[in-house]
């Protein structure tokens, strides 16, 4: 493959409605990708609503007004497909991979769940789903060691009112509070075709997909009122570090050393993500060299860095370690500031520059060899930016980026007074 672009054809469209549809036709293979972007996620949660991006996650598949509950999932496994959906705080998206012969019944299902999901949520089908969120929230936050951590770094990093500041998880007390009305205008006032992304990727002709997407979307109503998210871009500067320690349940010291960096498609992101995995990805970075491998004090599988791919406000990087036994959190801390530091003062090698850009190369082309991974980063481009052609700038992007553009965001980021630490202590045993 090449080093840069994007070696397939892409062709877009708009349905009158607003609908936006993407298509990469590949014929490698007799299968295809269906995503369905949507516009919405926790950063557009009005207070007093958190969670509820996420939890539409979960009642997407309960049933629709031709569908049964659980009969999305039946029918696109029984055809020999795959699907899942996720949410983060700047979108939510649902996707399926099938054999080329079931596209239609793909954007059939979808289709039915975007325009005929109110009309069949049911108070019942509601309760169940607080539920399941519930649990997620105990199994994957509350009861697994440092499981809270996003939840913490992100009140530190983001002031109240900033629509960063909660995590997509939500508040159970909003979950909880919020009757079977305000979910269903929830639901209309976001999964509106008009504020989604339709992408297609595989063994299908863009005509055919149009024709399709025409047919089974082109009766939904636009929504002309959709509010939008509130600005996140700036977020004041304290001029002091935030910092938190916790007492729990854990094995061992955790440190968590965070900053707030650039949006997620702008070339300062891009510069952080060479310097994140210069700092923090694999044996050959610099926190494994030095705290891993030469002062011994973080355990090697338990130290990294890397960024987060928020797009619409000063996006996290993030570093971290856990201290090998005996290793008290002040000197772990002490070490992981360190070498975070000395990425304004000790110049990146070439060596460093070069596997740092070969990781992300690597990266990048394992994301782009599925037609799932394409569909997806075609419905990011699509949605977050307008375009999703502009996908093929990143890895020239990254490929472009020099040690002396990796030393001024260090400068510009990594200092101290605005740096967010959290630490996490082991409860004393008897």
């Amino acid at each position: 493959m090449p080093d840069s672009g994007y070696p397939w054809p892409i062709e877009t469209s708009r349905l009158d409605n607003g609908l936006r549809v993407v298509v990469s036709e590949d014929r490698t293979a007799p299968a295809v990708a269906v995503n369905l972007w949507y516009d919405v996620g926790s950063r557009h949660e009005p207070a007093g609503q958190t969670g509820f991006a996420h939890l539409f996650e979960h009642l997407m598949f309960e049933g629709s007004v031709n569908v049964a509950k659980t009969e999305h999932m039946k029918l696109i496994q029984g055809s020999g497909g795959s699907l899942n959906a996720t949410t983060n705080p700047d979108r939510t998206n649902y996707f399926e991979t099938v054999p080329a012969e079931h596209l239609e019944l793909a954007l059939w299902l979808e289709a039915d769940r975007m325009g005929g999901l109110v009309p069949a949520l049911t108070q019942e089908t509601l309760d169940n789903q607080r539920d399941v969120v519930k649990n997620e929230r105990r199994q994957r936050y509350e009861n697994v060691p440092y499981g809270d951590a996003w939840l913490r770094l992100l009140p530190l990093l983001y002031p109240p009112g900033h629509p960063y500041h909660h995590a997509t998880i939500g508040s159970m007390a909003d979950l909880n509070a919020a009757d079977l009305a305000t979910f269903q205008a929830f639901h209309q006032t976001y999964y509106a075709p008009n504020n989604a992304v339709l992408t297609v990727v595989g063994d299908a002709e863009a005509t055919e997909v149009f024709a399709l997407a025409d047919k089974y979307f082109g009766a939904l109503p636009a929504r002309d009122d959709i509010p939008p998210a509130p600005d996140g871009r700036t977020v004041p500067a304290t001029g002091r570090p935030a910092v938190e320690k916790v007492t729990a349940d854990v094995p061992a010291p955790r440190v968590y050393v965070a900053h707030r960096g650039y949006p997620f498609g702008s070339a300062g992101y891009d510069v952080l993500t060479v310097l994140a995995t210069v700092l923090g990805s694999g044996r050959g970075s610099r926190l494994y060299q030095r705290l891993a491998d030469g002062e011994r004090i973080a355990q090697p599988d338990l130290v990294g860095a890397y960024g987060v791919d928020l797009a619409h406000a000063p996006a996290p990087l993030i570093a971290t370690a856990t201290a090998r036994p005996g290793v008290s959190a002040e000197r772990l801390a002490e070490g992981l500031t360190e070498v975070v530091d000395e990425l304004a003062t000790v110049p990146v090698t070439a060596a460093e520059l070069d596997r740092a850009k070969a990781l992300l190369s690597t990266a990048w082309w394992r994301q782009m060899s599925t037609v799932d991974g394409r569909a997806d980063t075609l419905g990011r481009y699509a949605t977050q930016f307008g375009d999703p052609a502009r996908a093929a700038d990143r890895l020239p992007a990254w490929l472009a980026v020099t040690a002396e553009q990796i030393a001024e965001a260090a400068v510009d980021v990594l200092g101290a007074a605005d740096r967010v630490t959290l630490t996490y202590l082991p409860e004393e045993t008897p």
